[in-house]
C-alpha cells in the first residue's frame, strides 16, 4: 500500500486542500471529503506521510458519526463509493476507504474544543495566568489533572500555515452570532460527555477533543468534518493514567513529543524517522480497534 499525500480528481472541482483533507465539489448539494495520509502537528504539515492514516481517520469518524446520530445530525451521506455519484467511481483507487460524500453546509469558522483534563496548550496558559482561554481555574492544578467539569474552550480556525487562536467563549457571539454560540457550546459539551462515557467503558480517557460544526439551509446545527479521531483528540489508556505527569497516549502526542525533542520551529514541515512513522501508525491502529471493536481496514 502506498501513501496518499494528495489526491488528483480532475473531473471534480477541488474546493480546498487542508492540513489533512482534500475537499471536492461533487454537485450543487454535496462535497467529497478525502482524508489523505498527511499528518500535521502544531498546525504544520509534515513532509512525511503515515501510510493508511487517512483510512483509519475515516473509519473512526464514521463510527462516531453513527454513535452520535441520535444526539446531533451530521453531514455524512455515505462512505460507500458504490453509493456515490458515478463521476466519483473512476477515482476508486485513490478514494477507497478514505472518503465521505457529505452534505454542503455553511461551516462555522471556529473549532469547538472541549477539555476534560488539563494538558497541552491549556496547561501552558494555566501556568502563566491561572486561566484557560481566559477562564479562571482553581489554584493548584497539575499536569493531566481531571477538571471538575468539562471545559468549553473554542478557538478560531486559521488558514493553512497559520496557527489557531484560543479565545474566550464570550467572543463567539461576535463571530457566529449569539444563537449559534450558545448551541455550539451546549452541543460540544453534550457530545463530548456522551463519547467520554462510552470510551471509559473501553478503557480510554478522552482528555480533550475538538469538533467542527456547520449550518444547513434550514439553519440547523450539523456535526461536520472529522470527529473524535487521534488527529483531533487526546486518547489516554485509563489503566496507565497517573496525575501530575504526561500520559502515554493513542494519538499525535507521540509525534509532538518527537518534534519538541528536536527543537521543532513550529513553522516548517520536516521529514520523520521511520520509527516515528511506524509508532504513530501503531497508536492509530490500536485506538481504532479499541474504540470501534473492528480492526483497522487498510
Amino acid at each position: 500500500m502506498s501513501a496518499v499525500l494528495k489526491t488528483d480528481c480532475p473531473d471534480l472541482k477541488l474546493i480546498a486542500r487542508g492540513k489533512v483533507r482534500d475537499v471536492y465539489e461533487v454537485d450543487e448539494h454535496s462535497l467529497l471529503f478525502v482524508a489523505t495520509d498527511r499528518i500535521s502537528a502544531f498546525d504544520v504539515v509534515m513532509n512525511s506521510a503515515i501510510v493508511g492514516k487517512g483510512k483509519i481517520l475515516t473509519q473512526i469518524s464514521n463510527f462516531w458519526f453513527d454513535f452520535l446520530k441520535d444526539t446531533i445530525k451530521n453531514h455524512v451521506i455515505t462512505t460507500n463509493i458504490d453509493e456515490m455519484p458515478v463521476i466519483v467511481h473512476k477515482y476508486r483507487d485513490q478514494l477507497l476507504g478514505r472518503s465521505m460524500l457529505v452534505h454542503k453546509l455553511k461551516i462555522l469558522p471556529v473549532e469547538a474544543i472541549v477539555r476534560g483534563y488539563i494538558t497541552g496548550s491549556a496547561m501552558v496558559e494555566y501556568k502563566k495566568k491561572g486561566t484557560v482561554c481566559d477562564i479562571p481555574l482553581p489554584e493548584g492544578l497539575v499536569e493531566s489533572q481531571k477538571l471538575e467539569k468539562p471545559l468549553f474552550t473554542p478557538s478560531t480556525k486559521a488558514e493553512l500555515g497559520d496557527h489557531d487562536e484560543n479565545i474566550h467563549p464570550s467572543k463567539l457571539n461576535s463571530i457566529i452570532g449569539e444563537r449559534y454560540a450558545k448551541e455550539v457550546e451546549e452541543m460540544a459539551l453534550k457530545i463530548y460527555i456522551k463519547a467520554r462515557d462510552y470510551a471509559q467503558t473501553k478503557g480510554i480517557i478522552i482528555a480533550d477533543t475538538k469538533f467542527e460544526f456547520g449550518v444547513n439551509a434550514n439553519g440547523d446545527l450539523i456535526l461536520a468534518d472529522e470527529v473524535l479521531t487521534p488527529d483531533s483528540s487526546r486518547f489516554w489508556p485509563a489503566d496507565q493514567y497517573a496525575v501530575g505527569k504526561s500520559q502515554p497516549s493513542y494519538d499525535k502526542q507521540y509525534l509532538r513529543d518527537y518534534l519538541l525533542s528536536i527543537n521543532f520551529d513550529k513553522k516548517t514541515g520536516v521529514s520523520l524517522p521511520e520509527t516515528v512513522i511506524t509508532n504513530t501508525m501503531a497508536k492509530y491502529t490500536q485506538v481504532c480497534k479499541i474504540l470501534t471493536g473492528q480492526d483497522a481496514i487498510l
